[in-house]
């Protein structure tokens, strides 16, 4: 059997074969139709690892310099979308590989000099991630900041807006809207954070690792992993190859975020009801019904909801692939790019969409303070008046239970229970009037106004230093 180059189409391990590939196997196990959008990383890991053979003598300069200058056009050709793929090209190593070996020839033939596929693609894919996962982060904050402006808006309102706070969804006690917003804004910069602290464990370079242990060529993991702007390059070449321990990390990361997601989803679905009315959204942000005129759906607000699945699913995809894996490299690890790659997309859209549908939406102040100054909203401040007076705080609770119970058994309004009651009475019935059960609330971190202040000034700090770490 003659030699072939890359370039003529042959795989890039056609030399151990008396036979090419059959097409079953080509079709199985290709990745060119997802991993194709790691283009410009390939590019980018290719230019280092060029940049490092010449430094260290096992490339000349000259063959450097044609490299780089395939690799230019290349990256043109994808720029301009006039790069062609060939059906012997089974991912992208492979595509960027033989069009350079077209441009460049004996040179081009010189680029996987001392590099495996498998340093290759851990290389490249980090590279996504880094540049992909700190996008989604962006966009978090930004969320954050969409929630921290209308909790802003809804504080200055006169009165501040205000609407029951939820156990069991049902009636518990009246909180500030702002209060109710902030506390999805805080569990979001968690989200952040541990993209972020995900990040800080990826950033090192596997290049230079090889297939699984290094290489007998005076290769330089320092050279590349600085060109590339990683934090440092890998100590274990097989732990280099190997690794997707980030890939699950941004997962349960996405996911967690997604569950967050999800429950802003389900609150918006339940607040734009009829039932609730306490909001109602922007055209732009909403759908109709092809049959049902009246209708406005919070389409986004329930694929928030619904899409949290999904990406449960892509880490427990991922995490299963992993879970039976000996070291180093096995052919397994394909399986980690759709799944990352669908969780950041969908996760990514998610958050734009939701942003522009809570900084668009209206909401319903009279809807919200009648429901929040419904009469049991105030059984907690009547106990904790009774405690304020010396009563044991069980014994209070207990008055006010029956307090609770005569009103359901008679259909008499609590308040007028309160007024005759001889442990309560018309001090006690004061609890009643509108908003005063939310000015009561005003130890740290509570849900009234009094506290609100504070609470603003650490989320705001919080929220510039997510933003400095993204700098």
């Amino acid at each position: 059997m003659s030699e072939k180059n890359v370039s003529d189409g042959a795989a890039l391990w056609h030399g151990r074969f008396e036979l090419g590939p059959a097409d079953e196997l080509m079709a199985y196990t290709e990745s060119l139709s997802f991993d194709m959008r790691l283009w410009a990383d390939d590019i980018a890991g290719s230019r280092a690892h060029v940049s490092m053979l010449v430094s260290v003598g096992i490339l000349s300069a000259s063959d450097g310099q044609a490299i780089h200058s395939a690799l230019n056009t290349v990256e043109a050709e994808f720029l301009s979308g006039s790069f062609t793929f060939e059906p012997t090209d089974e991912d992208i190593h492979t595509a960027v590989e033989r069009r350079v070996t077209q441009i460049a020839g004996d040179a081009g033939a010189r680029l996987h000099t001392g590099r495996s596929r498998n340093d290759q693609v851990a290389t490249d894919l980090r590279l996504w991630c880094k540049r992909e996962v700190r996008t989604v982060r962006h966009h978090v904050v930004a969320l954050v900041e969409v929630l921290e402006s209308r909790a802003a808006a809804a504080d200055s309102a006169t009165p501040p807006l205000r609407l029951p706070g939820y156990t069991h969804v049902q009636h518990a006690q009246p909180v500030l809207l702002s209060h109710h917003l902030r506390a999805h804004a805080w569990a979001l910069l968690r989200d952040a954070d541990r993209l972020a602290d995900a990040l800080e464990r990826l950033d090192v370079s596997p290049l230079g690792a090889g297939a699984l242990a290094g290489s007998s060529l005076p290769l330089n993991p320092q050279l590349t992993a600085d060109e590339l702007g990683f934090a440092r390059p890998f100590a274990n070449s097989l732990d280099a190859v190997s690794d997707r321990d980030y890939v699950a990390e941004i997962l349960f990361a996405i996911s967690l975020l997604g569950v967050h997601l999800s429950r802003i989803g389900e609150e918006w679905v339940l607040w734009t009801s009829a039932e609730f009315g306490f909001a109602s959204l922007d055209d732009a942000y909403a759908t109709g019904s092809s049959m049902l005129p009246q209708k406005k759906n919070a389409d986004i607000a329930e694929l928030a909801r619904g899409k949290a699945g999904r990406l449960i699913g892509n880490l427990v995809s991922v995490l299963t692939m992993l879970k039976g894996l000996p070291l180093a490299y096995n052919r397994d690890l394909q399986e980690d790019k759709e799944p990352l790659f669908d969780s950041v997309d969908q996760v990514r859209r998610a958050l734009i969409a939701l942003a522009g549908m809570i900084s668009t939406a209206t909401f319903n102040a009279e809807r919200m303070s009648v429901a929040a100054d419904t009469e049991a909203l105030v059984a907690t401040d009547l106990a904790e008046w009774l405690v304020q007076k010396g009563m044991p705080f069980r014994q209070a609770h207990g008055v006010v239970g029956s307090v609770v119970r005569e009103s359901l058994a008679s259909h008499t309004p609590m308040v007028d229970i309160v007024r005759a009651h001889p442990e309560l009475g018309d001090e006690a019935a004061q609890l009643f009037a509108s908003g005063v059960a939310l000015q009561r609330r005003q130890s740290p971190g509570a849900a009234g106004p009094g506290a609100a202040p504070l609470q603003r000034q650490l989320l705001l700090a919080e929220i510039a230093n997510a933003k400095e770490k993204m700098s």
